[in-house]
């Protein structure tokens, strides 16, 4: 994986991921595998990143995930405690073919029974895949 740069238009992405104007975002998941030019956008967009163990309430949740970190239900548990009643979790996870990749039937079953419900899916850059995911309503 090239983590360095992202020939995908970054800006373009944050935008995408509806980042503008939101006041705190957290990051859980960082590694040396994640995309460092749509990091680097991120926190241009919205500032300082907050980390899995600050105890702030967060407007998104940006979670880099691959299939060996663990349960994904625990791990999108952790990600939508510190949410607003409006927040947004970003599952970011590698692409087919990509180390460490998470079947997308995986990922939906996992947001189902962590109680989100996946709304949309963007080409975040050449190696992730980004999944829009809110708190579903009962």
């Amino acid at each position: 994986m090239n983590a360095s740069s992202s020939p995908v238009d970054v800006s373009s992405v944050v935008q995408r991921l509806g980042l503008d104007g939101v006041e705190a975002v957290m990051e859980i998941g960082f590694d040396t595998d994640v995309d460092a030019a749509l990091r680097t956008a991120v926190i241009e967009a919205v500032g300082e990143l907050l980390d899995e163990d600050s105890d702030e309430i967060v407007g998104a949740v940006l979670l880099w995930c691959r299939v060996e970190d663990g349960d994904l239900v625990d791990l999108l548990l952790d990600a939508r405690d510190p949410l607003a009643d409006d927040g947004v979790v970003w599952l970011l996870t590698p692409k087919a073919g990509r180390p460490g990749h998470i079947d997308p039937a995986d990922v939906e079953e996992s947001a189902a029974l962590a109680g989100l419900k996946s709304t949309k899916t963007l080409n975040a850059s050449p190696d992730w895949v980004a999944s829009r995911m809110v708190v579903a309503r009962r």
